[in-house]
């Protein structure tokens, strides 16, 4: 088990991805809290690549809850073939604007139990949609996160909400608005799972892993 982080490694951990990315930005293409919820609905077990090409066709035609209900799940479907589980998460995508137009007027929910009241919708994707949506200082832990932050020593967890849990213990106040975008995107093109990349870890001098790979000759 890699050595826990002091707080002093913490601060300097989140500076480093800081000074290298100020603006963090999720790689799911957008326009509405709407359109950020079915896209990450539709991106488990999928990549952000492949999601984007599908919405696009999808809110060109349906960017609401009413259009999408009026659009089927026939119609959802056909445009998100090329997704994995695509028959479930349309059916999903229609019951969640179904109940959105019933129970909250069209709008998507600034609330964290009416949106795991949704279909489809868990504790990660209630946690992306509260943080990039409405601001607020969430932790959406995904495969990427959960390895960052055990492989580093940044914060333990045999559980996604574990993980979740001790990191809102362990980050600095002033760099929880994008925690979770810097832990992803780290954990997605640098710490990542078969060979990370430590020579290029802006943040190599604070993690605690054991078997770093060797800084270039």
């Amino acid at each position: 088990m890699t050595r826990r982080m002091t707080n002093a490694a913490v601060e300097g951990f989140f500076a480093a991805l800081e000074a290298a990315n100020p603006e963090p930005q999720g790689e799911l293409e957008w326009s509405s809290p709407f359109t950020l919820l079915v896209a990450v609905v539709l991106s488990a077990q999928a990549t952000d690549v492949g999601v984007n090409k599908a919405t696009r066709k999808l809110f060109a035609v349906a960017d609401t809850p009413q259009a999408m209900v009026a659009l089927g799940e026939e119609g959802v479907r056909e445009r998100i073939r090329t997704i994995g589980l695509f028959n479930a998460k349309a059916k999903n995508v229609i019951a969640l604007s179904a109940k959105l137009i019933a129970e909250h007027g069209g709008e998507v929910p600034r609330d964290r139990a009416a949106l795991e009241a949704l279909p489809g919708v868990g504790r990660k994707t209630a946690n992306v949609v509260l943080n990039i949506a409405f601001g607020e200082s969430t932790i959406a832990v995904d495969t990427h996160l959960f390895r960052v932050a055990n492989r580093t020593g940044l914060a333990a967890g045999k559980t996604p909400l574990a993980v979740e849990l001790a990191l809102l213990k362990r980050v600095p106040p002033r760099y929880l608005r994008h925690a979770h975008h810097w832990l992803i995107l780290h954990g997605r093109y640098v710490c990542k799972a078969r060979k990370p990349d430590c020579p290029r870890c802006v943040a190599r001098a604070y993690c605690n892993f054991a078997v770093k790979s060797p800084p270039p000759a």
